[in-house]
């Protein structure tokens, strides 16, 4: 009916002989080998063997027997990269990107919007080519490409300093932001 547990079960009969060898008393109930109990029959032999090998090994225990040459050869490379590491200049991590500066409305004078926005001055930051894209409606929106500088210069620091203007900025948008 069941052939699969029928197999396993004669499978397991073939271990039959080996059973004999294993260590406790068989005619005891199986709780009786549980975790607390103490009364396990063990071989002396086996327990011997095993107390010598667990006093060779200390798998958590730390190496009191470290080389010292591999100690200098350690500090002899870690001098020799920071020398190395102390003659190179990094160069200074630059972020291309295009920003959207949205007015208003259609009135709004759009020159002295571009011009608030050029006036800001930051070390690290480089003002690019402009242009006014129509957006609908009579609607045009500044389109001004930037270079800055990332450890010096904070683009949401940025945004929001335009944002300050608000006779003439209703929002601003980054489109496009590439690392050079």
């Amino acid at each position: 009916m069941y052939p699969y547990a029928e197999r396993w079960y004669n499978h397991i009969l073939t271990f039959e002989s080996e059973f004999s060898s294993l260590p406790g008393d068989p005619t005891m109930e199986y709780t009786a080998y549980g975790p607390e109990s103490s009364e396990i029959p063990v071989d002396p032999t086996k327990a011997s063997a095993t107390e010598e090998d667990d006093d060779d090994v200390d798998l958590f225990g730390s190496d009191e027997e470290e080389d010292k040459e591999a100690e200098k050869l350690k500090a002899e490379r870690l001098a020799e990269y920071n020398k190395k590491k102390v003659g190179k200049v990094n160069p200074a991590a630059k972020s291309i990107v295009i920003l959207d500066v949205k007015p208003w409305d259609d009135e709004t004078n759009l020159d002295e919007l571009k011009a608030n926005i050029l006036a800001i001055e930051k070390d690290g930051l480089v003002w690019g080519v402009h242009q006014f894209v129509a957006v609908g409606f009579g609607i045009k929106k500044l389109q001004i490409n930037l270079v800055i500088e990332d450890e010096k210069v904070s683009l949401v620091e940025l945004q929001q300093q335009i944002e300050e203007d608000e006779e003439h900025v209703r929002s601003t948008d980054v489109i496009t932001m590439q690392k050079l």
